[in-house]
């Protein structure tokens, strides 16, 4: 681990330009104040009208319903910015330094705020409209080399190297709770043996139905468990934005190395 920050460069390198540009770039995408604070206790979300519109969405075409979500400039999920927890073990240097995925990334504000010299960062996305977006905020970036952005499905999509580390936030919560096991799979296949997931677990909350589907710390360790995946550390996650503080945890989990899948 380490930081891989360029000296004198956090106020005025990608960091300080995200923060800077995020309502910004909020307006461009269509996104408005209120969306980049999507509720997360259960009865909020289950009557939230912006929830209740991506659901019939996704539901309505299951195939292409994160692109017309996207297309329309419905994205609930989407904070306009780093997700505060990221940028900041980022800049305290406890991430761990290599290969870096980040699955169903969107504009790709976490990609880019963590890709430096000692990790390079894929953001990967189902939404092609979502990749052309990441891909035009991002260019002009001084970091630009250290990161890239691929439209892939990552259930069916073979790297040619694994990554050192995995970070998923509101990606685990949008899919299908029956294809979580199959995530779990995923990622055991895409991580090193001595890798590190790290898992930003919401909406931790007692609401019905999804995207976005709640979720429990229970829920993670069903399928991560039988894949050999233990937790290191879970925390209350105190930086979370004011509408999810108290519905989100920080997980951090290591394969054990004598696991057998037999």
């Amino acid at each position: 681990m380490g930081l891989c920050v360029p000296s004198g460069r956090i106020s005025g390198g990608v960091c300080g330009l995200l923060s800077g540009r995020s309502l910004t770039w909020a307006k461009n995408l269509g996104v408005s104040t209120t969306q980049l604070h999507m509720s997360n206790n259960g009865s909020s979300i289950e009557s939230n009208p912006k929830v209740q519109k991506l659901n019939q969405i996704i539901g309505s075409d299951s195939a292409g319903g994160w692109e017309k979500s996207w297309q329309q400039g419905h994205t609930p999920w989407d904070l306009g910015k780093p997700t505060p927890i990221i940028q900041h073990l980022h800049q305290t240097g406890t991430l761990p330094s290599g290969r870096t995925l980040v699955p169903g990334c969107g504009c790709g504000y976490d990609v880019v705020t963590i890709a430096c010299p000692e990790r390079f960062v894929v953001g990967l996305d189902i939404s092609d409209s979502a990749i052309k977006k990441a891909k035009e905020l991002s260019s002009s970036l001084w970091n630009a080399n250290h990161f890239t952005f691929l439209k892939e499905d990552f259930f069916t999509w073979n790297p040619t190297e694994l990554f050192d580390l995995i970070f998923d936030y509101t990606f685990f919560c949008a899919i299908e709770p029956d294809m979580r096991s199959v995530w779990a799979k995923r990622m055991r296949h895409l991580l090193k043996p001595d890798g590190e997931l790290l898992t930003l677990m919401f909406p931790i909350s007692d609401h019905a139905g999804g995207p976005p589907y709640k979720v429990s710390v229970a829920d993670y360790e069903e399928v991560l468990h039988p894949m050999g995946f233990k937790a290191v550390s879970i925390v209350d996650n105190k930086m979370a934005i004011g509408p999810r503080k108290g519905r989100e945890k920080l997980g951090r989990w290591k394969r054990t190395p004598s696991k057998s899948l037999l």
